[in-house]
């Protein structure tokens, strides 16, 4: 196989750019500590029911993915029309991110029915390019074009949330009226950037038609239960999932409550913030692409199983952050900010490698499907990561709480042990 032209490499890539600024803005800078502090605001009780609500809303949606993704995947790999689906998730996101301006201090519902909505498109959308991977390159390239994707992603959300907090100054009751544009702005960003995936990317495969909807969804079950009954013959695919499922647990519980934590658990100041989300940023990028690199000398799963061990590092020193701050005679924010850049270097590298290992192990044939599966195995890790912290912290409180990502990584690792390794570069599954 060869390399694609650059141009669809990068208009690959841009989906990246454009996407993060939805994690970024609403999901784990901006929106997240608006919806907890503001728009539910319950002070008195150190905003355990906003942190709770936010943690069912993600939640809900990653359910929606879990319920629809392998078969939206099965009837994309059968009718080649992942240009199609992609541009549908793309449009709603931008659509519901866009309405988030109408979620005021007390439209709770209104704000919660529109995280579901609004973060199911991504997520979808996350899937769905992924699975044009294996496209572009041979086996032995893939990390490193993982790896670019995952860098321009951190570089389009760096670009976007720098902008944003200049304009849209701190999340505060005071400051709302301005910080409400967070999600026009969001759906703007992803309108605009993403643009170049859907000129230079191209659809490959020839698909193959149906003559209605129902058709095309009884087609997609009976290709998925085909899938599940060949995972138990595919035992690499099925482990890397389950360790995938608990290291994505613990990843989307740090991505959703990271700067809730700063704001709530550390009481850090302002440019605090701000210095931290431009470390993450860069050091994810960094990570990303240096990781990347080791993925196709190393091998993705050496890679994979490295950035866990880091994580439980990170994690732990995540807990101990205002401990260590008091022992070191230094504020507990500035502890934080030196742990921020392990946990950033962290954060695209496991991710890319785990999207690596994917691509290797795909059949022929049913890539997108089990690109499907990849994004199913993350979403319902979610789903547990989300409700177990959120229902851990109104018991015990964040801090606490927080201890149970170091959980999660440690059982990523212990199931990861179990994979064999490909090798830098070779495809493992070739038949459909």
């Amino acid at each position: 196989m060869h390399k694609a032209e650059r141009r669809e490499i990068l208009g690959w890539a841009m989906y990246d750019f454009a996407s993060q600024a939805y994690t970024l803005l609403i999901i784990t800078v901006i929106f997240g500590d608006l919806f907890t502090r503001v728009i539910v605001g319950d002070v008195a009780n150190d905003y355990r029911l906003g942190n709770l609500l936010w943690s069912l809303s993600l939640a809900a949606s990653y359910l929606l993915v879990v319920l629809t993704g392998p078969l939206a995947g099965a009837i994309m790999d059968f009718s080649a029309a992942r240009k199609r689906f992609l541009f549908g998730s793309y449009a709603l996101s931008a659509v519901t991110t866009a309405l988030l301006y109408f979620v005021a201090p007390g439209w709770v519902w209104l704000g919660v029915v529109l995280i579901i909505l609004s973060n199911f498109a991504f997520s979808m959308g996350e899937a769905f390019i992924a699975s044009f991977l294996p496209d572009l390159g041979p086996p032995e390239a893939l990390g490193r074009i993982s790896g670019f994707g995952w860098a321009m992603g951190y570089l389009g959300g760096l670009l976007a949330t720098a902008f944003a907090l200049a304009v849209l100054g701190e999340v505060s009751a005071e400051n709302f009226d301005r910080v409400r544009w967070v999600g026009p702005f969001a759906a703007a960003f992803l309108l605009l950037a993403a643009l170049p995936t859907f000129l230079w990317l191209q659809e490959r495969g020839r698909g193959r038609r149906l003559g209605h909807l129902r058709a095309y969804v009884i087609m997609g079950r009976r290709r998925v239960r085909r899938t599940v009954k060949a995972l138990g013959h595919r035992r690499d695919l099925g482990v890397l999932l389950l360790s995938v499922f608990f290291a994505m647990a613990a990843i989307y519980i740090i991505i959703a409550f990271t700067f809730i934590y700063g704001a709530q658990v550390i009481r850090w100041d302002e440019s605090v913030r701000v210095t931290m989300f431009v470390i993450v940023q860069i050091t994810a990028a960094a990570g990303a692409l240096g990781f990347g690199h080791l993925q196709d000398r190393l091998g993705a799963r050496r890679v994979y199983l490295a950035t866990l061990v880091l994580w439980m590092l990170a994690v732990g020193l995540i807990s101990l952050t205002p401990w260590l701050g008091h022992r070191l005679g230094v504020e507990g924010q500035h502890v934080f900010l030196v742990v921020g850049a392990l946990a950033g270097a962290c954060l695209g590298a496991t991710q890319s490698a785990g999207r690596t290992l994917v691509g290797l192990m795909a059949p022929a044939g049913r890539v997108a499907e089990c690109f499907g599966f990849w994004g199913v195995s993350a979403k319902a890790a979610a789903i547990l990561g989300l409700v177990a912290v959120g229902v851990l912290q109104a018991l015990v409180g964040l801090q606490l709480s927080i201890l149970l990502c170091m959980v999660l990584f440690a059982l990523a690792f212990w199931v990861g042990l179990a994979l064999e390794d490909p090798g830098p570069g070779r495809r493992v599954a070739h038949a459909p």
